[in-house]
């Protein structure tokens, strides 16, 4: 009797098992969750420094980097240096490809004039683009650059190429600190966290009409910068409670979550990459935190929607990069077989720029210089005009929305 006992428990046993077997294999995990969502990065509109709304202008056509197609010159190179692997490599690539769109274009119209691209990978890791950079400056083909993408490597590697006499146009590096370094080579294709810091938080304070903003940084070059501007903006309205510093790298933020909980925000502001802001709002969402998360340019990558799936709904992302438009975005599309992400258009303009300063004769470090620091013209993103210091003329954040 007790051999039948045991034979028929041992045999539900083992479809029990099975049935768990099966039920294991049918969960998605978090990951797969997340690559299946339908969510996308939509842009909403774009504000000035109060928060207001601002008409996007129509503008002129954006320059062609093709030209009349009768360019000639010898074999120059133009250099890209930024992520293009590790957690943050999306945003390096986005850069890498708009520029590649814009020099194949040149390439294909201009038979007597081919210009080759030549990418970096610094990882976004300013030691790294330490190391990469003596071998960018080192070659004389290389007459211009499109990076470095991250302000902790562009502030590591600026004065190398300074000295060097090389245009170093970023597509993406934002610290509001890199155009006061008295470098004559440095141009950002963008506006700078001083920029976007009070127009993200103002948008949060006075559009929104948030109360009470919880601030987490990364504690990178970027993170801390553009947190300070938005913590400052934000002034009484930003909570400090839960005025919170964490670690690149960091996947754990139970801490963090418990601390934001404590203090019940209308809004947390997460000033730092996607990698990171992923998984931190997927905590705050798990740990049942129902305000708006809100966080900026180095979140705004469909990476960010991929890796925190639903979790990322409703998440408030603010960028000086401009959405993908026209012609650009159906080309960058049939060309790369995917969407064109954040920093594509800046990295295609800085790209058309550098290669519209080659067509006009300047094939030398001096020339090319000379021919960005005076140029004035429309791009896809914006019209490229700069100061002496770096900074363009005119700026503008857009603010994003995932839907």
């Amino acid at each position: 009797m007790r051999g039948r006992v045991a034979r028929k428990a041992f045999a539900l046993g083992s479809a029990g098992l099975i049935v768990l077997a099966i039920a294991g294999c049918n969960q998605s995990t978090p990951e797969e969750e997340a690559s299946q969502t339908n969510l996308k990065i939509v842009e909403k509109v774009q504000i000035d420094e109060t928060g207001a709304e601002v008409a996007a202008s129509e503008g002129a056509a954006p320059a062609d980097p093709a030209g009349d197609g009768k360019a000639t010159c010898p074999p120059v190179s133009i250099a890209m240096a930024g992520a293009l692997n590790g957690p943050d490599a999306a945003l390096g690539i986005n850069i890498k490809n708009g520029v590649q769109l814009a020099i194949d274009k040149h390439n294909a119209a201009n038979p007597g004039c081919q210009v080759q691209l030549k990418p970096f990978d610094t990882e976004g890791d300013p030691q790294k683009a330490t190391a990469i950079a003596p071998q960018i400056v080192d070659d004389q083909y290389t007459i211009g650059l499109v990076g470095p993408a991250f302000s902790g490597e562009t502030k590591a590697t600026g004065g190398v190429f300074d000295q060097a006499g090389l245009v170093a146009a970023t597509a993406s590096a934002t610290n509001v600190t890199l155009s006061e370094n008295g470098w004559k080579t440095f141009f950002r294709g963008l506006a700078n966290d001083g920029v976007q810091g009070p127009s993200v938080a103002n948008y949060l304070k006075n559009t929104l009409g948030h109360k009470k903003v919880c601030v987490v940084d990364d504690s990178t070059d970027y993170g801390l910068g553009l947190g300070q501007a938005v913590r400052d903006t934000l002034g009484p309205v930003a909570d400090s409670a839960c005025n919170i510093s964490v670690k690149k790298g960091d996947k754990d933020f139970s801490a963090a979550v418990t601390q934001i909980k404590g203090a019940a925000p209308d809004s947390v502001f997460f000033s730092g990459y996607y990698a990171e802001a992923a998984p931190l709002v997927q905590q705050l969402r798990d740990g049942g935190f129902e305000g708006t998360f809100a966080s900026a340019d180095g979140t705004k990558d469909p990476e960010f929607v991929k890796q925190a799936g639903e979790s990322s709904k409703g998440a408030v992302l603010a960028c000086p990069c401009g959405p993908a438009t026209g012609s650009f975005a159906e080309e960058y599309q049939q060309k790369f077989n995917q969407e064109a992400g954040t920093y594509s258009a800046e990295g295609y303009d800085l790209g058309t720029i550098l290669v519209k300063g080659i067509d006009s004769g300047a094939i030398t470090r001096p020339a090319l210089l000379d021919f960005v620091r005076n140029y004035n013209g429309q791009g896809v993103a914006r019209n490229y005009q700069w100061t002496p210091t770096g900074e363009l003329t005119t700026t503008l954040i857009w603010i994003y929305d995932v839907q």
